[in-house]
């Protein structure tokens, strides 16, 4: 298991976990990037893409925060109201804390978040880069929320209920995972190992067993408004309107690896995204497009582009 985050935030409900991913000492006039992580991952997730941005545009050029959103890793214990709204409203409260007006960066479920944030709060956020995530296709009625959840992200779902040895076995677990293995094989594998190793805590029963902080129900509830959310769905439309700027990429492969990816050319034709959004495809799958360095070079230039940096 991995050490506390940086430091937390103080809600009325609870500690906000948050990761302070900036390479070097950033001046107190940085800009700053807040990143948000998928619906079962937490902060450190972010690692690769926070290296590549130092890597890119210098060390301490920009703090780069990525918090364990409620429900999960560090923020396990604030309870509900779960829910993209409470993440929506939690990435204000960061925001305020730092006087700042970051650039939202937000993969899988946490582009939806962003997206929300983006909308819901124009003045606090200078832009939104989405990644393989954000934009949604409507639900069908009588949605069955958790084979749905199945359904799209399999084994990070099943994990919730399994239990675990040691981390080893965890991260076994985690390496048959036809597009997260690999990536955690590769020249990646240290900071990936970090980030998977920082979702276990004890089961709490007086085994010696390991299992997810993920809350289950944080995690459906935040399927839910990803799945069938109206105003989840009308976000980046929302955006755009009151004239945030909003990048949107996309993973070519999907989230086993499999050729056919969450969205394709076909697809966003059929969402009708706004002329506004600049959208990039990047060769990765759903995973490797954050944690594998193709990836990761790709969003942090997508960051840069927001912040107005050059590399």
């Amino acid at each position: 298991m991995t050490p506390a985050p940086s430091f937390v935030i103080e809600l009325p409900e609870g500690s906000l976990g948050i990761h302070d991913l900036t390479v070097g000492a950033a001046p107190g006039d940085a800009p700053v990037v807040l990143a948000v992580h998928g619906i079962t991952a937490n902060g450190l997730s972010w690692r690769r893409v926070a290296d590549e941005v130092d890597r890119r545009y210098g060390g301490g050029t920009v703090r780069f925060l990525a918090p364990d959103l409620r429900g999960r890793a560090e923020s396990r214990a604030v309870p509900g109201p779960y829910g993209l709204a409470a993440h929506v409203e939690d990435l204000a409260s960061i925001a305020s804390v730092f006087g700042a007006q970051p650039v939202l960066v937000g993969h899988s479920m946490g582009a939806f978040v962003a997206a929300l944030a983006g909308a819901a709060h124009p003045e606090r956020f200078s832009g939104v880069v989405l990644v393989d995530g954000g934009l949604a296709f409507p639900s069908p009625a009588g949605l069955d929320l958790d084979a749905a959840l199945q359904a799209v992200i399999g084994p990070a779902m099943s994990r919730l209920s399994m239990r675990f040895p040691s981390e080893a076995a965890y991260l076994d677990f985690w390496s048959g995972h036809p597009a997260l293995g690999p990536v955690l094989r590769g020249e990646a594998g240290d900071a990936v190992r970090r980030y998977l190793l920082h979702d276990l805590v004890p089961a709490g029963d007086g085994s010696d067993d390991l299992v997810s902080s993920c809350v289950l129900d944080a995690v459906r509830a935040d399927g839910a408004d990803v799945l069938a959310g109206a105003a989840t769905h009308a976000a980046v439309r929302r955006c755009v309107a009151q004239g945030v700027p909003v990048e949107f990429l996309w993973a070519a492969r999907g989230l086993l690896d499999e050729p056919q990816g969450l969205y394709d050319r076909s697809r966003l034709d059929l969402l009708d995204v706004p002329a506004q959004v600049r959208v990039t495809a990047v060769d990765a799958n759903h995973y490797s497009v954050i944690l594998d360095p193709g990836g990761a070079a790709a969003v942090a230039e997508a960051v840069g582009r927001q912040l107005g940096l050059s590399s």
